[in-house]
């Protein structure tokens, strides 16, 4: 691997406490308990490429932060540029349309796509806002098994069924669909009238050879919407703001006309339009070094843990940065890894059980390398412990659980607690 410019620094930790960070600062509200060494939700814990800090501070420095329109060239430029040059897509800019998230623009499009008591196919394991989501709107979550594609038929098929929340790339799993599968959902869904709502805050972290391909340059009709923001791959989600592709001209106005007249949310973050702007038009060589060292980290996961449990077969994910882990070949109870996780371990590791899936964890390792290896070996700590009990984690008898040796402690940060 190529060594990074010295400008990006992945390698230097930042301390995020005191900053109202989810990950860092509340991570209470999930473990009841504090102080943990988190690796729970999905953002990063990097500073965001150095051209979109330039760009923000730019816009700080002209000093009036009005009402802005997110309809206009730069900002809808910018997303058909990246779309053609990174994903070889061309998109109409009259097909874009903003919102304040992706999980809005899916509750949107749940509205105007079903009613209450219509079934929304989703694949499991899932992204836990999509069960949350559902329910709110009264609509039926029917899951199906990733690669199931009998189930997934059967369910498109059913005749309340109205809409297919795909997650593309997949997280949890981190799986990045083909062209032929996406084609082949295509026509089930065109076979059986099903709109189809196309999650892709993943797409520029897939890792090669895998590519990721767009819904919107499948070339298919009906209703049909890629959701999905820059906040993933370049790490900006606290500017809020996002965007969407709705290929079908009445279900855009109608989504418009909801966004502007019945919540209000025409005008945009302008931090936000600043922050895809400048990531789609001078981000590309912070991106690809981020997914270098995430690759990295992601080698070492699995170097380590097939080392120490070679049943469980870990390879890395296809996209993303979390770890999804298959732990069922290990035997372990998932509250009792829990336990010695929060407890004994002192981390943080969001059981698999929040996506569905029990028996697996979902570690981020969207860090510097020092907390992924950090977190991995309690991890390994944890796990040994419980498969063969009565040993610690060095080895020896187990006679202080509630000490060292086999307590993670966090790595040093490099730099001041912001005030």
């Amino acid at each position: 691997m190529s060594p990074l410019p010295p400008a990006y620094g992945f390698d230097t930790p930042v301390d995020r406490h005191g900053t109202w960070c989810t990950q860092w600062d509340y991570v209470e509200d999930r473990f009841g308990v504090p102080d943990l060494l988190p690796f729970t939700i999905s953002d990063m814990d990097f500073e965001t490429a150095p051209e979109i800090m330039t760009a923000l501070r730019r816009r700080l420095d002209h000093g009036v932060l009005g009402y802005s329109r997110w309809r206009q060239e730069d900002f809808l430029s910018a997303i058909v540029h990246w779309y053609a040059t990174r994903h070889a897509t061309a998109v109409d800019p009259g097909s874009i349309v903003y919102a304040p998230s992706v999980v809005y623009q899916v509750s949107q499009l749940l509205r105007l796509w079903s009613g209450p008591g219509d079934g929304v196919v989703t694949h499991t394991p899932m992204y836990d806002a999509f069960p949350r989501t559902v329910a709110a709107h009264g609509r039926q979550l029917r899951e199906c098994p990733l690669d199931d594609w009998a189930e997934l038929e059967r369910l498109l098929a059913l005749p309340d069924t109205a809409v297919l929340l795909l997650c593309s790339p997949h997280n949890p799993t981190g799986r990045v669909w083909s062209e032929d599968e996406l084609r082949r959902m295509a026509r089930l869904c065109a076979r059986h009238g099903v709109a189809v709502i196309s999650d892709e805050i993943h797409s520029d972290l897939a890792h090669a050879p895998h590519v990721h391909h767009p819904w919107a340059g499948l070339g298919v009709e009906g209703r049909w919407a890629v959701v999905t923001s820059a906040s993933k791959s370049f790490n900006i989600p606290a500017l809020t703001g996002s965007y969407g592709i709705i290929g079908d001209p009445a279900s855009r106005d109608a989504y418009l006309r909801q966004l502007k007249e019945a919540d209000g949310l025409s005008s945009p973050a302008v931090l936000s339009l600043v922050g895809h702007i400048a990531a789609y038009r001078e981000g590309v060589p912070w991106l690809d070094a981020l997914r270098a060292y995430l690759a990295g980290n992601l080698t070492m996961v699995a170097d380590r843990l097939c080392g120490e449990f070679p049943q469980l077969d870990w390879e890395p994910p296809q996209a993303g940065y979390l770890a999804w882990i298959d732990l069922r070949p290990l035997g372990v109870d998932d509250d009792a890894l829990q336990r010695e996780l929060v407890e004994v371990e002192k981390v943080a590791i969001m059981p698999g059980a929040a996506y569905g899936s029990p028996g697996r964890v979902r570690l981020n390792v969207g860090c510097p390398r020092s907390k992924a290896e950090a977190g991995v070996e309690a991890l390994v700590r944890a796990l040994r412990r419980l498969t063969q009990p009565g040993r610690a984690a060095d080895g020896r008898p187990d006679r202080a659980r509630g000490g060292c040796p086999g307590t993670a402690e966090h790595p040093p940060t490099g730099r001041k607690r912001p005030v």
